[in-house]
């Protein structure tokens, strides 16, 4: 896994640039703290930072082919390629020769002999450009999911782009400005795909490619969900994705670097960490994250209803896993330098509060063992795992299904009324929904509960899960930690998100065909658990201090956070004490004041 960064300007002779692109390139150290380095030609310039996970004395970056001396194409690449074993011997056999054992060269070479053509054979997870010097052609290539980020900023004569839009902004010509759409989409929770909040940047979309050339960009899919007919019986369905499962996971325990699982003793993690001990020769090692005194004072609400410890610990005893458990306290997550780091980290006004920060702290302490992690992050997109899959209410809400059960209201509150207004947060996520469903394939003949059922998953696929493999990529690549999600190959994607929603809750549960491939390997208790999402602090230690740090910006009076939020209405927030949503609330005043003061963003409403 790695940081990728680069410039293309038609009008400009760009080896005379090193120290900017030098710059661009360094501020991915912690994507690749191993390696990095910078290639450069008149009209192109491309950066690399590298994570060193398969073939470590070789595969350095940006990768360079040549032919007669001369060059044919150049590859930064951030990402794995599953299948580049398969691969590697197809271009072997098709008369191309290697000098590394890396999966970047496999990606290079795939390249030289399908051109573009080449994203239909990858499987795996990867952010990409290809320097094509004979057609000054460049070419953005972002994996199926978005499981790996890419950003672009268009310019008067090329693009700048980078894994993360601190590499953008590392560059002069791109400015720190944000808008009205671009505030409204980071308040919303939907995740718009291409949208990157900040003015000028765009993301490439998953299962994109995006082409620059002298004559300007185009844009194009090479992969998006499709409606199919679904033929298989409930017993070759189920047995079915246990075989996606396991070869899916064969394939990502594939690494020349320490690798282990994270494990909350849910389903998901659970089932992942079974699978692999399974298919390893040694014992698995895992990693949970808890807080101190949390299963000893857990308090049950709608969201969870069980401490995630003693499951964590019957999955450990029932694999013979090498378990280590990390244990947070409020010092731990309220500590400056950390908030600091995992808003560097995101780049953007959105936070998951206590839970980024318990993410990044134990992503930090695993990297101290292991350089690579499988996480069950998806699951409950593919299969439907979440409460509001069988809320009645949420399902039929004419708007995204999380919002009506979790969101809706909240933000609005807090902003200043001119802003509230020029935002009008409530059209804009209409207007977002609008836009997906419209989109969201559909099979002819399907009506009522199905129909119904296959747009909701189209929305958690294509909107929610993004936001969440964001979260993933930010806070494991700010520690130099590679976290592989294998419920987001797209062949498993595509095969359950066209089995009928009846077949998905065929026990009257939620994850029903996942919860049947895997009960094997699982224990009992697994087996038996109700969903229960990641974990948050509920130590009012925690929402107490939230309090006194806004407190302390609404009486300094100099926090830019005030140019968006009323200070009146955080004084109101502030009274009425702890609350889930009050949290969420304060944690995005906290957001903004450090955001726009680090990054000297530019507020244009």
């Amino acid at each position: 896994m790695c940081g990728i960064t680069g410039w293309v300007a038609y009008r400009q002779d760009l080896t005379t640039e090193r120290d900017t692109v030098v710059a661009m390139t360094e501020t991915m150290i912690c994507r690749g703290p191993d390696a990095g380095g910078a290639w450069f030609a008149r009209h192109a310039a491309l950066g690399h930072r590298r994570l060193s996970v398969i073939d470590i004395d070789g595969g350095a970056q940006p990768m360079v082919a040549t032919r007669d001396g001369e060059v044919e194409a150049v590859i930064t690449y951030s990402g794995e390629a599953y299948n580049f074993t398969e691969l590697r011997a197809e271009l072997t056999r098709r008369g191309h020769a290697f000098s590394t054992s890396s999966d970047t060269e496999v990606v290079l070479r795939s390249y030289l002999e399908w051109g573009a053509g080449l994203v239909d054979r990858l499987n795996g997870m990867y952010a990409f450009a290809v320097w094509d010097p004979r057609s000054e052609e460049l070419l953005l290539v972002r994996d199926r999911l978005g499981i790996k980020p890419l950003y672009y900023y268009p310019t008067a004569d090329g693009v700048l782009f980078g894994s993360e839009p601190k590499a953008i902004l590392a560059n002069p010509l791109a400015k720190a400005v944000v808008d009205a759409e671009g505030l409204a989409e980071s308040m919303s929770f939907v995740k718009t795909p291409e949208l990157a909040i900040l003015g000028g940047m765009h993301e490439v979309r998953p299962g994109g490619v995006v082409r620059v050339s002298r004559s300007g960009l185009r844009k194009s899919q090479y992969w998006q969900l499709e409606a199919r007919e679904h033929t298989d019986d409930l017993d070759t369905t189920i047995g079915t994705v246990r075989e996606l499962l396991d070869d899916i996971v064969a394939r990502q325990l594939i690494a020349d670097v320490p690798l282990c699982t994270l494990l909350s003793g849910g389903l998901d993690s659970s089932a992942l960490t079974a699978l692999a001990a399974k298919s390893l020769d040694v014992p698995v090692r895992s990693f949970s994250v808890d807080f101190a005194g949390y299963t000893e004072n857990f308090q049950a609400d709608e969201f969870r209803g069980s401490p995630d410890a003693p499951f964590v610990t019957d999955v450990a005893k029932h694999v013979a896993a090498e378990h280590t458990d990390i244990v947070l306290n409020n010092a731990d997550l309220l500590d400056d330098g950390v908030r600091k780091a995992v808003l560097r980290a995101r780049d953007l006004p959105i936070s998951m509060g206590d839970m980024d920060i318990s993410l990044y702290l134990l992503f930090q302490e695993i990297r101290k063992r292991s350089t690579v992690a499988l996480s069950g992050e998806s699951a409950d997109e593919v299969f439907g795992g979440y409460a509001w899959f069988h809320n009645e209410k949420a399902v039929n809400a004419p708007t995204f299904p999380w919002l009506a059960m979790h969101f809706t209201g909240e933000r609005p509150d807090l902003l200043r009324d001119g802003v509230a207004k020029k935002l009008d947060l409530g059209g804009y996520i209409q207007q977002r929904y609008a836009e997906a469903i419209a989109e969201a394939p559909k099979l002819p003949g399907e009506s009522g509960k199905e129909a119904r059922m296959r747009e909701i998953s189209y929305l958690h696929l294509t909107r929610f899960v993004n936001s969440l493999l964001d979260r993933k990529d930010r806070m494991s690549m700010a520690v130099g930690l590679e976290v592989r999600v294998p419920f987001c190959d797209h062949r498993l994607v595509e095969y359950v998100f066209n089995a009928p929603w009846a077949m998905k809750t065929f026990d009257g549960r939620e994850k029903s065909l996942l919860r049947a491939a895997t009960a094997d390997v699982l224990p009992q208790s697994v087996v038996d658990r109700v969903k229960s999402p990641y974990p948050s602090t509920q130590d009012t230690g925690y929402d107490a201090a939230l309090h006194e740090r806004v407190s302390t910006l609404l009486h300094a009076g100099t926090s830019r956070a005030f140019e968006l939020v009323a200070p009146d209405k955080a004084r109101r927030l502030l009274d009425r004490g702890s609350s889930a949503v009050a949290r969420r609330q304060l944690e995005l005043i906290l957001t903004l004041d450090g955001w726009l003061s680090d990054y000297d963003v530019r507020v244009e409403l």
